[in-house]
């Protein structure tokens, strides 16, 4: 049997994104018993990701139990959104500008999400709550987790607040104010790359004084005090990866990946709230494989799902995507425009080609729409053979170098994919 009538044969046919989570029951036996599944995406912004990721959410959560959707932003801004999908108050565009960060909350799709969260939670007694994992501002600073954790030690160490406002959050003042464009994180990196090197050392010293004092004092504050604490030692990884980010060049051993080890450890600090979980986030992050996608990044980065298969073992399952091209939403920087500001617009790219890649495979299965369980795959014979050929997925024009079946569990592949329904405006 040839790679392609061996797919046709094995893959899950999935007529559509928009309803019928029922035609997602072969992931029953994909998940078992697995406490996290990862939902990746090989990029982000695009609609038929997001609604893959709602329709695996709702299965796992109404079918098999799960409780959180932890989700590939900022850990210290997803308590708003958590707060208002248990039914709290607050603006949901605002949250959808602020509580969710690299601007992946500014479209329809997200808005439905979360409204189908909080509908959930409304009308049923187990409730599904949602996370950040990732370090904060879009990972411009560690400013947010600190107002987090301040905003908690208001009530439960005033004086010692008030030490921090004194002398810790002045320190961010560098950053620019202009948070308007879409790219505002770059100059937001170029400023804290141009502080002197006593600068950032303080941030250093200062943010790690405040992650060690409410683990110190946690017993005074009470369980109350674990989010608080968490912030901080989130605010201590941001630090961390600014601070890797600004001494390549002087470094003579290789950098290390902070920003996934700080996703890593927040997702174990979720697990000792909820007993399962989904997790959305890029493929690259959440794959069981070491993360290199030449010439943009040469050297292999140790990512979220190595770091969660270490922790969890067969307790994580991991989704990928794949897609064959389509239509999507781009910006770039306006030369010699306000920094930070972008022209957004829509592209086309693909079908692709390479036969080396997941993509192309995926789509000689001649379906729209499908879903491969990859553990199916046999270990020889010309499919094996076929399979042992494949050595990336792709991003658009870029390869992102991975062993498939390593990495994931299964793969969900859409033909052709559409920009996601952006509440940003296009030109």
């Amino acid at each position: 049997m040839d790679i392609s009538e061996w797919l046709k044969a094995n893959v899950d046919r999935l007529h559509s994104l928009d309803t019928g989570y029922d035609q997602l029951e072969p992931l029953r036996d994909i998940v078992g018993d697995a406490r996290v599944v990862g939902v990746g995406e090989p990029t982000h912004r695009v609609h038929e990701f997001y609604q893959i990721r709602h329709l695996v959410t709702r299965f796992l959560v109404e079918k098999l139990g799960f409780t959180a959707l932890v989700m590939e932003s900022g850990f210290p801004e997803g308590w708003l959104v958590n707060d208002w999908v248990l039914g709290g108050d607050g603006d949901l565009d605002q949250l959808l500008r602020d509580g969710i960060t690299y601007h992946m909350g500014k479209c329809a799709e997200m808005r439905d999400q979360l409204g189908w969260m909080r509908a959930h939670n409304l009308n049923n007694d187990r409730k599904i709550r949602f996370y950040g994992m990732d370090v904060p501002d879009s990972t411009a600073s560690a400013l947010p987790a600190v107002r987090a954790a301040l905003a908690f030690l208001d009530k439960a160490d005033p004086s010692y607040a008030a030490a921090v406002r004194e002398r810790l959050q002045p320190l961010f003042d560098y950053l620019p104010v202009d948070r308007t464009g879409l790219a505002w994180v770059a100059p937001a990196l170029r400023a804290y790359l141009a502080l002197d090197v006593a600068h950032r050392y303080e941030l250093t010293a200062r943010i790690g004084e405040l992650a060690e004092r409410l683990q110190a004092e946690r017993v005074r504050y009470g369980e109350d005090a674990d989010v608080a604490l968490q912030c901080a030692i989130t605010a201590r990884h941001a630090d961390a990866f600014l601070v890797n980010m600004a001494s390549g060049a002087e470094r003579t051993y290789g950098g290390a990946n902070l920003r996934d080890l700080a996703m890593a450890d927040n997702i174990e600090w979720i697990l000792g709230r909820e007993e399962r979980i989904v997790v959305g986030a890029a493929n690259g992050h959440l794959q069981r494989w070491p993360y290199r996608v030449p010439p943009i990044v040469n050297d292999e980065q140790v990512m979220l799902g190595q770091h969660l298969a270490q922790r969890l073992g067969n307790e994580y399952v991991v989704i990928a995507t794949t897609y064959n091209g389509g239509r999507m939403f781009v910006h770039r920087l306006i030369p010699g425009g306000p920094a930070g500001h972008t022209n957004v617009s829509f592209e086309d790219v693909g079908p692709f080609t390479d036969p080396a890649s997941l993509d192309v495979l995926m789509a000689g299965a001649g379906e729209p729409l499908a879903m491969l369980d990859l553990r199916k795959v046999p270990q020889t014979g010309p499919v094996a053979d076929r399979f042992a050929e494949i050595d990336c997925t792709l991003q658009g024009p870029y390869k992102q170098m991975v062993n498939p079946l390593v990495a994931f569990d299964a793969v969900v592949h859409i033909d052709k994919v559409t920009p996601w329904h952006t509440l940003i405006k296009t030109g």
